[in-house]
């Protein structure tokens, strides 16, 4: 996961990494490794915030919009 979160940052993309959504197997290396990608490369956020954050976005934000594409679609069902 990290070598996808470095990747991501170095195309400019904004990372989320939800905390208790990954793991490592050992503990220490996960605390590390996630407190070193919040300092440089990405916000860490415990799942209850990320939730919370796409609960509070507006009703329709990420619809797609209606257009020929839409409509070769339907005509093919």
């Amino acid at each position: 996961m990290r070598a996808t979160v470095l990747d991501a940052f170095s195309l400019n993309y904004r990372v989320t990494v939800v905390e208790d959504g990954c793991f490592d197997r050992a503990q220490a290396n996960h605390a590390i490794n996630l407190c070193d990608m919040h300092a440089k490369y990405a916000n860490v956020m415990p799942s209850e915030e990320v939730i919370s954050y796409f609960n509070g976005l507006s009703q329709g934000m990420f619809d797609l919009p209606s257009g020929a594409g839409m409509e070769r679609m339907e005509a093919a069902e």
